[in-house]
């Protein structure tokens, strides 16, 4: 497989993927060492701080390994799967479990550290989850999880809302499908109302016991319940 010279555009991208290409493709196989970058630079038309980044992003895919002395070889022929891509294959009730550690310790510390403004917008969350009673699963789930995302904001912790934004799209698929399968809202469009209710009103007043507490029963009624699925 040549390489070819380059279009200018985002060149270590570029670079990065044809190197890629070699190394999935069969080209080198694990265990070959890769030519030196000056090599690599002329083939691929770019300079050498170009390779030398595509090189550094092959070597974080766990692709490649640069040894002292030795040069750089190929160490793996598929790249490592990233968080991403392991939680869209992770079973729902997998994700879920993990979410009730991270939440209820959220809560916890959003009853501790919420400003006004994390209460007005826990309120007017919890309005937008009682006003989407009147839609369909799908709007529902996105107000409930505006809510909880609102939860997980008023802890002012960035590593915490990171961890539940990585998670979202496996929980509003399994919940979207939770509903649709136990019909839980054809006699209760508001499910969970008052539990919901009752954690915006534990962290209004600063209870981080309650808040978790209520969180922690909330959230593991629905682990049971996917669970039954």
């Amino acid at each position: 497989m040549p390489l070819g010279p380059l279009r200018p555009s985002p060149l270590v991208e570029q670079a990065t993927e044809h190197l890629r290409a070699q190394i999935t493709g069969g080209s080198w196989p694990v265990g070959t060492k890769l030519p030196g970058e000056t090599t690599l630079a002329a083939s691929l038309g770019v300079g050498r701080s170009t390779v030398r980044e595509a090189l550094r992003a092959l070597a974080g895919a766990g692709l490649v390994q640069a040894r002292q002395g030795a040069g750089v070889f190929v160490i793996a022929a598929e790249p490592e799967e990233d968080w991403t891509a392991r939680l869209r294959r992770a079973a729902v009730t997998d994700v879920y479990e993990v979410r009730i550690s991270i939440e209820v310790e959220a809560a916890r510390l959003a009853a501790r550290r919420r400003t006004d403004e994390d209460l007005a917008a826990l309120t007017a969350a919890l309005a937008g989850r009682r006003a989407a009673a009147d839609g369909g699963d799908a709007a529902f789930v996105d107000a409930d999880i505006a809510l909880h995302t609102a939860v997980v904001a008023a802890a002012h912790n960035p590593v915490l809302s990171a961890l539940f934004t990585e998670f979202v799209p496996t929980l509003r698929k399994g919940l979207i499908d939770m509903l649709e399968l136990l019909g839980l809202r054809s006699g209760d469009p508001n499910h969970g109302d008052e539990s919901h209710a009752a954690l915006v009103d534990a962290v209004a007043r600063g209870d981080a016991d309650a808040a978790a507490h209520t969180l922690r029963e909330e959230l593991e009624r629905t682990l049971t319940r996917l669970t039954s699925l």
